[in-house]
Order: C-alpha cells, then structure tokens, then sequence
C-alpha cells in the first residue's frame, strides 16, 4: 500500500501473452488456448499497460483488499494457463477388487468399484484432458478450475460409504497439483 491510500498488484505478461480488456472481461490468449473471465467490482479497477496488468483499488475497505488479491490471482492463473497447463495427478488404489478405469469421450468410468455391478462416472469438463497409465491418472488443463474440478469429480466418484474408511481405503486419490512447465 502507498501513501497516497491506493491498494495495487502488478502482473507480468509474458512473452507469447495477450491481454485484452473489455469492461469487466478479462481476456488472455497465449499458445495454450484462450481464457476468458468476468471480474467487476464498482471499486476494483483492472488496467492493462505494455506488460503488465495493474489490478487496484484507491483507500480501499477490507473486502477491495481482499478481491484485489482475488482478481490478482485470477489473472495470474489465466496467464500461466494460456501459456503452459495445470496439472493433477492421481493415483489409484486398491486392495480388494481390482478396478478398470478409462475414459470414454467426456466421461471418466470407473468399473468394478468395490466389486459393484454398475460402473461409476465422473465428468471431464470441457478443455481437460485426462490420461490413464496403469495406476497413474494425470488431469491437465489450461483453466486451473477446470482441472482441478475434474480431478475432484473423479475422486469423488470413488467415495465410499458404509464401509470403513481405515480398512476400505480403495478410490482415486489426487496425490500432487500443480503447474507444468511447457515441453
């Protein structure tokens, strides 16, 4: 904060980056796809200059501290998204029925869960995707939301009931989350 009572973040475009600004649309296009947002706040202004992006609020209250941070942070994760992925990897486990997993178009499909005859699903949300390498499960995706939403629909899918959880701990469990840097 500076004297003059004004809350303000900076946020470094990187090369390859775009940062359109449309009222309250935030927009960023990159080799990774293109993100796109709405923050408006009446207080909370968001301007972009030749490479940065400056989110501020002039004497703000609490709450404009906390969504300058906020609005930050989301447009630091849509830059890093639009040039590199978010990435989740899973694990799967078991110890008394072996489990199939795969996915079929927009759906993960968990078979033989718990010795269960219907298969169990989870969504893939759209610009996720998902790959499946023997007990290994990575989700990566541009929007962290989006991948991080996916790899939780997964491992609640796998949620068990009625048995305890000491001794039944078969499921899908996210093990590490995280940025990947761009091959």
């Amino acid at each position: 904060m500076t004297i003059t009572g004004m809350l303000e973040q900076e946020i470094e475009i990187p090369e390859g980056v775009s940062v359109q600004i449309n009222g309250p649309q935030v927009i960023v296009k990159g080799p990774n796809g293109q993100l796109s947002r709405r923050l408006s706040h009446p207080r909370v202004k968001i301007k972009k200059t030749d490479s940065k992006v400056l989110v501020y609020c002039e004497f703000p209250r609490v709450k404009e501290k906390a969504l300058v941070g906020t609005y930050a942070a989301h447009i630091r994760n849509m830059v890093y998204g639009a040039k590199n992925d978010f990435e989740y990897h899973m694990k799967i486990v078991y110890s008394h029925f072996p489990m199939k997993v795969n996915v079929r178009g927009s759906m993960f499909v968990i078979e033989n869960f718990m010795g269960e005859r219907s298969p169990r699903r989870a969504n893939i949300i759209e610009g996720v995707k998902v790959a499946v390498k023997g007990s290994d499960v990575t989700v990566t995706g541009a929007d962290v939301e989006a991948a991080g939403q996916t790899a939780a629909n997964i491992e609640k899918a796998t949620r068990i009931k009625g048995y305890d959880p000491r001794v039944f701990q078969d499921g899908i469990y996210i093990v590490v989350k995280g940025r990947r840097t761009a091959a």
